[in-house]
């Protein structure tokens, strides 16, 4: 049996007359959530109808080298050296549409050869960096390979607390005040920027970098000097960095979304129950080592019908002015007597992919993954709509001509 097949199944023969989707679930990364991202891929792997789906695990690690073989299924062999375990082999993903799929051993020497391991979908858990922001997916929009979840500019603006803030606002959708700067801005003038921020924004405040999940380099600041520590904090995280206004006496309500364009459904509401002003990454994972689901929480969330209603439609609402598909879990600080909802943020790879919002709804892991593929499938028949051929005479115009202003062609303008 070839590498291929040691990589795509699990030690023995299904006998089933229709022809099973092979789908890769990439996990892992070059990001700091890279630790999340292997918990989510092994839910989704695990997810999947065995019988109807082939699942080939795809492990980036935290240099952004990528694997694929048997032994990435077991979550046990992550406590160790992972990749060093026999029968995990180097692999890519190859950009090339002639490939549509996997390349296995690209680096293959004289007593091995390299071999092709074509996919149907691709389903990527990587959250934040170089996966969940929009350049994994143009990687796969090269390779024209069905995807699951938003594509690239939905991807990298919904990733951008900043960007994301501006598009949201722009939709009616009510956003909580915020500060924002750079890197380079704080190096040349800090105490300029704390005074925008003092005069903009009152205490207590929340600083977070750009681009992360997962409360990583989350603070909260009561004073200026907490404020400046915890700048320091997050732009080592990110060269942007987020100053809001906390909303006093608000509670978290997280939102998961799923769908595309106008046939987008809102999961039941959930309100984490913290420990503290927000969840930190150890409230969120590491309590009762289960994950997202692990956390205390109350589903459905005791909000009234109308404040439910309003929660669900602006959840909706920003899903789709993203234009997002797939899937979303969007969180919002809510002051319930008031009715006041303000929308946080958007997640479109969610921890756990938000499994347990589907299952308070009625809706099984196997539904979720199942119906995600389906997504992903019908976006890329949309894309094959679209004409990527449009042939003129340029180059042979251009020729004939030659290249303006290009030292040493003919009728260039340039100096000699």
């Amino acid at each position: 049996m070839g590498v291929l097949e040691r990589a795509c199944l699990s030690g023995k023969k299904r006998m089933s007359s229709k022809r099973t989707t092979t789908v890769g679930v990439i996990f892992g990364g070059r990001s700091v959530e890279h630790d999340v991202s292997i918990v989510t891929g092994h839910q989704v792997m695990r997810a999947f109808d065995a019988e109807r789906f082939e699942v080939v695990p795809i492990y980036i690690d935290r240099q952004g080298r990528w694997y694929t073989g048997e032994p990435l299924r077991e979550l046990k062999n992550f406590q160790n050296e992972v990749v060093s375990l026999k029968g995990v082999h180097s692999a890519i993903l190859s950009p090339s549409t002639q490939h549509h799929g996997l390349i296995v051993n690209p680096t293959a020497g004289r007593f091995e050869k390299s071999e092709l391991l074509r996919l149907d979908v691709v389903f990527p858990t990587i959250h934040g960096s170089h996966g969940e922001d929009g350049t994994l997916q143009g990687l796969l929009e090269m390779a024209d390979i069905p995807y699951v979840g938003c594509g690239v500019l939905a991807s990298a603006v919904a990733n951008d607390k900043i960007l994301s803030k501006i598009a949201l606002s722009q939709q009616g959708i009510p956003i909580v005040e915020a500060v924002s700067f750079s890197r380079g801005e704080w190096l040349e003038a800090p105490d300029r920027v704390i005074s925008h921020i003092i005069h903009a924004l009152r205490y207590p405040m929340f600083i977070k970098p750009a681009t992360l999940g997962s409360s990583i380099g989350i603070g909260k600041a009561a004073d200026e000097t907490m404020l400046r520590a915890h700048i320091e904090v997050a732009l080592s995280f990110d060269r942007r960095v987020l100053v809001e206004a906390a909303v006093e006496d608000a509670v978290e309500i997280n939102c998961a979304v799923l769908g595309a364009e106008n046939a987008i459904q809102a999961s039941v509401l959930e309100q984490p129950v913290s420990w503290d002003d927000y969840l930190t990454f150890e409230e969120k994972y590491t309590r009762g080592g289960g994950g997202m689901k692990s956390a205390e929480r109350l589903i459905p969330a005791p909000l009234d019908e109308d404040l439910t209603a309003k929660i669900k439609g602006y959840a909706i609402q920003a899903f789709r002015s993203l234009d997002g598909r797939g899937t979303a879990r969007i969180d919002f600080l809510v002051k319930p007597e008031q009715h006041e909802v303000y929308l946080n943020e958007i997640n479109t790879m969610p921890g756990s992919l938000a499994f347990y919002l589907w299952q308070a709804q009625g809706m099984t892991a196997r539904e979720v993954v199942e119906r995600l593929v389906e997504l992903a499938r019908d976006a890329y028949a949309e894309k094959r709509q679209n004409s990527y051929d449009y042939q003129t005479n340029l180059v042979q115009l251009t020729q004939m001509r030659g290249l303006k202003g290009v030292k040493g062609t003919k009728g260039s303008a340039a100096a000699p």
